[in-house]
């Protein structure tokens, strides 16, 4: 089973062989868990609830008390229950962090305009439930036309932060209402990261580099329970979807909401979920009980927890806020590879440089490091010293997989970084490419697609113009799946085989996966210009002859080459 839940009847005085193989299996999952797991003592390996009496239950929690102690965890209890045979418990194992550092888990926060996604953030965050007419949403728009219009336009970022307990540990600025974030982490063993995206078709192309360029491990679909499924609703499942995200549901507005509209939107959310383009088994959660359950199982993508709640009067905010620090990180990373870092955005810091931020996809990167930068738009990468480096705000000392961070860089300038290059080990030896074949699914098109149709290409942080140059097929409709050749109109990118992509323009929308890098920067592109060659004529030049007596020399013309973007400059492998 692909869930990070350790499921054990006893741990009743276990001899040595014994705890060995329970501590071996409790550390393996873990580390499956990225840090954390629930177990539950008391149920059979077939499932199903058996139970234990008190003496059994009180020598088992002492046999685990102790493997987490070996194992430098903490055991944090969920729940208690009687079943008919005795007591059956779920405790959350998760293990300690330095004050410099905590588990990390990023949450996209989806859904059509006016759902309630900046609301329910604010609300979340800043421990203050909202007025009805938007007060908790302001502490989160980042522009004075958000603020006006009251809609996101930006890719927006806030944190929760929980301590060893699971409790939340955000305490907004008793003046300016605004959270300090180094505190947050500081006091947090476990911090969740809110990638706030825009639910309006004009700004659809935000919400798909925040989708695919922060690399979410869950997203939260919003729902208004007034509204209903409509808008984008559909549009950022089928998304989340596209890049096997895995999808929780929030209702919203259920205080303002009538019984019956409440219920219609639910079974249409349901009949949604449960339809053969997404395959979820929708559960409503009402409970501590069903958190766990669902949070248990949720790694496998299946399962689709569905929230009711409502930002006024804080109902079902509690069991949000258990659910949100019960999930773990769905990717486990190793230090020993070699680093990677994608950029997804850039800024220049007075007193302090070119500052970069974004998310280590592999490997450990240390202060002071040397990294390659790139490609820059002739394919080369330059090597760059680490100046320092910041995990939400807070100075650290080195990152790992699956973390996002800042970076100070030396000796560079701004204008010459750009969304979607990388930082990557110079053991990596990185090459960037102009061509790449992919496996794509047109997800929506008006009418076909042939070769020489351009679109734009979402491929992690990278976002850019492409061109079809060949297909296995004579055209595309929607529906169809195919191996396309693509080429970059702009610069060469640094590509992975199996990363997904999304490829859209206008109404037109599809998914796929890289299957073949075709050609490095050594051969130059086809549409780059050849060097220009410039007529200079030089006027009528007064020539002495030797015996000093003055002729006239003819109109000389010479040929001199200027030299173009792509003459002086190679890039060697």
């Amino acid at each position: 089973d692909c869930t990070p839940t350790v499921i054990a009847l006893a741990l009743v005085s276990p001899n040595g062989e014994q705890y060995d193989s329970l501590l071996r299996q409790l550390r393996d999952r873990m580390e499956e868990g990225c840090g954390e797991t629930i177990y539950v003592i008391g149920m059979g390996s077939d499932g199903g609830d058996w139970g234990l009496d008190d003496k059994d239950m009180e020598a088992s929690v002492a046999t685990l008390r102790s493997m987490c102690e070996q194992l430098d965890a903490d055991l944090i209890p969920l729940r208690e229950r009687n079943e008919a045979a005795g007591l059956v418990r779920d405790y959350l194992i998760r293990r300690c962090v330095g004050e410099l550092d905590f588990l990390e888990v990023r949450v996209a926060v989806v859904g059509n305009v006016d759902a309630g996604k900046s609301t329910l953030l604010g609300v979340l965050t800043h421990g203050e439930l909202d007025n009805g007419r938007g007060f908790a949403r302001q502490k989160l728009f980042r522009h004075k036309h958000e603020m006006e219009s009251g809609r996101t336009s930006s890719v927006g970022n806030d944190i929760l932060g929980f301590d060893q307990e699971g409790q939340v540990v955000n305490k907004p600025d008793s003046h300016g209402g605004s959270l300090d974030w180094t505190k947050i982490c500081e006091k947090s063993s476990k911090v969740i990261t809110f990638i706030d995206l825009a639910g309006h078709e004009k700004y659809l192309k935000t919400t798909v580099f925040g989708m695919t360029g922060h690399l979410p491990d869950f997203c939260m679909l919003m729902v208004g329970s007034n509204a209903g499924i409509v808008g984008m609703t559909k549009e950022h499942l089928g998304l989340a979807l596209a890049l096997n995200v895995p999808v929780f549901v929030v209702v919203t507005k259920i205080d303002m909401c009538p019984a019956n509209i409440l219920q219609e939107t639910l079974k249409l959310l349901q009949r949604l979920l449960k339809s053969p383009g997404c395959r979820k088994i929708p559960v409503l959660v009402q409970n501590k009980d069903d958190v766990i359950v669902t949070a248990s199982n949720f790694s496998s993508e299946r399962m689709c927890p569905i929230f009711q709640i409502s930002n006024v009067t804080g109902e079902n905010m509690d069991l949000l806020k258990m659910f949100l620090n019960l999930l773990s990180s769905r990717t486990s990373y190793r230090d020993d590879q070699p680093a990677e870092f994608q950029i997804d955005d850039t800024y220049s810091v007075p007193g302090v440089g070119t500052v970069v931020s974004g998310t280590t996809l592999r490997g450990l990167i240390r202060l002071n490091d040397t990294m390659l930068l790139g490609p820059d738009p002739l394919g080369g990468f330059i090597p760059i010293a680490v100046k320092s480096i910041h995990r939400k705000r807070m100075p650290v000392k080195e990152v790992r997989g699956g973390q996002t961070a800042s970076f100070a860089l030396k000796k560079i300038k701004r204008s010459s970084i750009r969304k979607g290059m990388v930082m990557v080990s110079p053991r990596l030896n990185p090459q960037a490419t102009w061509e790449f074949e992919a496996e794509i699914l047109v997800l929506h098109h008006p009418t076909t697609i042939s070769p020489r149709y351009q679109a734009m290409v979402h491929c992690g942080s990278i976002r850019q113009t492409a061109t079809i140059l060949s297909m296995n097929r004579d055209c595309l409709r929607t529906g169809d799946k195919a191996s396309v050749h693509f080429r970059f109109i702009k610069t060469p990118e640094y590509l992975h085989c199996d990363q997904r992509l999304v490829f859209r323009e206008g109404r037109t929308k599809a998914v796929g996966t890289i299957t073949k890098l075709l050609q490095s920067t050594n051969n130059l592109p086809s549409n780059s210009k050849p060097p220009q060659i410039k007529m200079q004529s030089t006027k009528k030049v007064p020539l002495r002859k030797e015996d000093g007596t003055i002729a006239t020399g003819e109109d000389v013309a010479t040929i001199t080459p200027t030299t173009g973007p792509n003459t002086t400059q190679q890039v060697s492998e």
